[in-house]
């Protein structure tokens, strides 16, 4: 199969994430993982951050491209000739907002396609926001999220 995009705010990237993208690099020739600009959140990293935390964590992948986008996630498909958009999902609630977004992508570009692919369930807990939560609190999120991500949140948190 061709090119696939995985675009999320990734604020910061978990272990949840980090499975979609070695399944997800596994079943397509060439993935750009997106670090989607999301003016509605306040994230805890600026966009670059996220960037090179993505693009470390993902460098040992030649067929992993790690980008940053502003604009409608289908414009950015239709620039490097993409026809899948991967989104993950870790329960139903996370289903329903995927699959209203997926309707609305349909509705914004029908050759271009969502497929879902569910976390792998020791992963099912792990949201960006609850993790980021539990560290303001000093909580452990070492298991959460990879050993560089750990050390980023806890310089950011001065923990």
């Amino acid at each position: 199969m061709k090119t696939a995009i995985f675009a999320g705010t990734f604020d910061p990237p978990t272990y949840g994430h980090m499975n979609i993208i070695e399944r997800a690099k596994n079943i397509f020739e060439e993935l750009h993982v997106v670090v989607a600009l999301n003016k509605g959140k306040n994230c805890m990293f600026t966009s670059d951050e996220r960037l090179d935390m993505l693009q470390q964590l993902t460098k040992q992948w030649s067929n992993v491209k790690v980008s940053i986008w502003d604009k409608l996630i289908v414009d950015y498909a239709k620039k490097c000739d993409a026809k899948i958009l991967v989104r993950g999902v870790r329960n139903i609630s996370d289903f329903s907002y995927e699959f209203d977004l997926a309707l609305m992508n349909r509705g914004l570009a029908v050759d271009i396609e969502t497929v879902f692919i569910p976390t792998d369930p020791k992963y099912f807990i792990l949201s960006s926001s609850s993790i980021k939560e539990l560290a303001l609190f000093g909580g452990d999120i070492s298991t959460m999220v990879p050993p560089l991500v750990l050390e980023q949140v806890s310089k950011r948190l001065q923990l």
